[in-house]
């Protein structure tokens, strides 16, 4: 009786030692590329220590996103050399789990519609709070803040493989100028916005106006905008702002205008930090 009881135990041992190989194996045959530690845990009983030490043992079959979260990936066979899925194979799943907004963003989201003058080496991410950035096999990927995050315009590129929330084209130009200091200066800035123009549309550039509801944001814009022969949309802008506006720098910073600077009446934008390619 206890020879018999001893080889139940052993059997149940063994079979829950791999249980977290055969969940991960399942949910990659359903397409998964990420699943939350509870997820394991709930599926097949096993406590989170005993769940994480045999995704330890899955190797590179398995990377977690980062440190503090509990959150995984799984990496085919040919994502190997990369060391992950794409991002967007599972960017989505994990705001979903933490419960965030985001979206992809900046010159990520321009080169997504093919309007990134240089390829993207870091992808950039805006979402609703601060956040480390994440590195996981050789993808990278920087975060950046927003209010009112869930408000800005979205769209869900064609063919993707899973669900990924993009900020328009528009909104994507608001976005370019107003985090212009933090990717390399107004005049990459407008570098990448040329190229998105033809993308963009008067309805959405309302759309995208009226989420951010940033009057100086919408000035810079028109100013380059106009800047880069687009008057129709600059056009739209400029309806779109009040009446009465405060001068503003193309960089940052309202009120009147330095002596000497130079700058445009129309957008009350002063211009003396412009660089030359805009």
């Amino acid at each position: 009786m206890l020879l018999f009881a001893y080889k139940m135990k052993t059997a149940t041992v063994r079979r829950r030692r791999g249980q977290a190989a055969a969940f991960v194996e399942d949910r990659a045959a359903e397409g998964r590329a990420a699943f939350p530690l509870a997820e394991l845990t709930d599926a097949t009983g096993l406590s989170a220590i005993a769940a994480v030490n045999q995704l330890r043992r899955l190797g590179n079959r398995v990377r977690r996103v980062s440190r503090p979260h509990p959150f995984f990936l799984i990496v085919a066979p040919s994502h190997r050399t990369m060391g992950a899925p794409p991002l967007d194979w599972w960017l989505d799943d994990y705001f979903r789990w933490l419960g965030h907004p985001y979206y992809l963003a900046l010159l990520s989201a321009a080169q997504s519609y093919g309007a990134a003058p240089q390829a993207v080496q870091v992808h950039q991410v805006i979402t609703d709070a601060p956040r480390r950035g994440i590195s996981v096999g050789r993808i990278r990927v920087r975060f950046f803040v927003k209010h009112g995050t869930e408000r800005t315009p979205v769209r869900q590129p064609a063919r993707a493989y899973a669900p990924l929330r993009v900020s328009t084209p528009e909104a994507t130009a608001l976005d370019l100028v107003g985090y212009a200091s933090r990717i390399g200066g107004m005049e990459r800035a407008a570098e990448t916005l040329v190229p998105l123009l033809p993308h963009m549309r008067v309805s959405g550039l309302r759309d995208a106006l009226n989420a951010e509801r940033r009057t100086a944001r919408a000035q810079r814009l028109g100013y380059v905008l106009e800047r880069c022969g687009a008057g129709r949309l600059a056009d739209a802008v400029y309806h779109w702002l009040p009446a009465k506006t405060l001068w503003c720098a193309l960089g940052r910073g309202l009120g009147a205008p330095p002596a000497r600077s130079t700058g445009s009446a129309r957008w009350r934008v002063w211009t003396d930090q412009l660089e030359q390619g805009v």
